[in-house]
């Protein structure tokens, strides 16, 4: 399998807008706009260039890459800390009881609170992965390279991991959690909504959104029924975050109630678990593996063969450029 994740650059802008036109709407990291995405291109070689050594408000945007055609295949993104540049807001489901004396009954109602609780954490997101190339792994491939790439510049997350999953999106492209709450509080339809944080970002849901609770049981019972779930196609990428170790915690995105997923930096799977060592020699055999080497803009990680003394296989040591004496990170696969 000849792929490589790899820093995007300028020069994949076409490829990365024929991607985002595929995803069908709701996916506010990869908008259908040029404009936007090379705006996301720019900030990323920012970021990629940068040499702090502590989270700041850095993109680092990657994709994936076939080696034989030189097409782009699919794109995934690592934010350093959200908050920075405005606020980060989620719906955080809380438990509001009263009680009553003369009935006495205890009533306790659902409610989703507006919140800035996650603000400072890092986040992955951003994954796509073209039709055309969902077989072989290459969605594990693109999921856990990010995990690699934090542990190879641990300092520049924060210790606390978010990833933000698509909400339920009906067949007209809209939304039943935006239709039922906070789009009646915008004079705007969830697609207008979406481009519109897509591109400018959310200030104004600060502007904009009331700071009341709102109680989960006046809601429509379509709107109450996507609270918290995955759009069908991030299934399964739910279930891989869950096996790095993130957990839903009652927090859902404010545009369409999709699940937003949570864990400490250093007890996420593929961060905890990774080896790092130097390449003793080019080897066959050895255990199936996620490999990376590289440091920042020069990141670079595939599917290959390591040994326990410090093997790598040819193919995987041709893919990444390394031999003798280089430093890789590698994890099971």
């Amino acid at each position: 399998m000849n792929y490589v994740i790899r820093a995007a650059k300028p020069g994949d802008l076409q490829s990365i807008y024929e991607m985002a036109k595929l995803t069908g709407g709701g996916f506010t990291n990869l908008p259908p706009d040029k404009k936007a995405l090379r705006a996301k291109l720019e900030r990323a070689e920012a970021g990629f260039a940068s040499e702090r050594e502590y989270p700041g408000d850095d993109l680092y945007l990657m994709v994936l890459e076939d080696l034989d055609s030189g097409e782009v295949r699919g794109t995934c993104q690592i934010f350093g800390q959200v908050g920075q540049r405005w606020p980060f807001y989620s719906y955080r489901i809380g438990t509001d009881s009263k009680h009553s004396e003369q009935l006495g009954r205890t009533f306790h109602a659902q409610v989703l609170m507006l919140s800035n609780d996650l603000n400072g954490s890092s986040e992955v997101g951003g994954l796509f992965l073209h039709p055309a190339a969902r077989a072989g792994g290459l969605g594990l491939l693109l999921a856990r390279s990010r995990y690699l790439f934090i542990a190879r510049h641990r300092a520049r997350f924060a210790d606390r991991i978010l990833a933000e999953l698509r909400g339920v999106i009906d067949e007209a492209g809209g939304s039943p959690f935006w239709d039922g709450v906070a789009g009646k509080f915008f004079g705007m339809n969830f697609q207008e909504a979406d481009q519109f944080n897509a591109v400018h970002g959310n200030q104004f849901i600060a502007d904009l959104m009331p700071k009341h609770p709102v109680y989960i049981a006046m809601l429509s019972e379509h709107a109450r029924s996507v609270i918290g779930v995955p759009h069908p196609t991030g299934r399964a990428a739910m279930r891989m975050l869950e096996n790095e170790g993130f957990a839903f915690e009652n927090y859902v995105d404010i545009f369409d109630g999709g699940p937003t997923m949570t864990a400490r930096t250093d007890q996420v799977a593929s961060i905890r678990d990774a080896k790092h060592f130097e390449v003793t020699s080019i080897s066959e055999g050895g255990d199936d593996a996620l490999i990376a080497t590289g440091r920042l803009a020069e990141f670079r990680c595939c599917f290959g063969r390591v040994g326990a003394d410090g093997t790598i296989d040819a193919d995987a040591a041709r893919i990444l450029g390394v031999g003798r004496g280089d430093q890789i990170s590698w994890i099971g696969r």
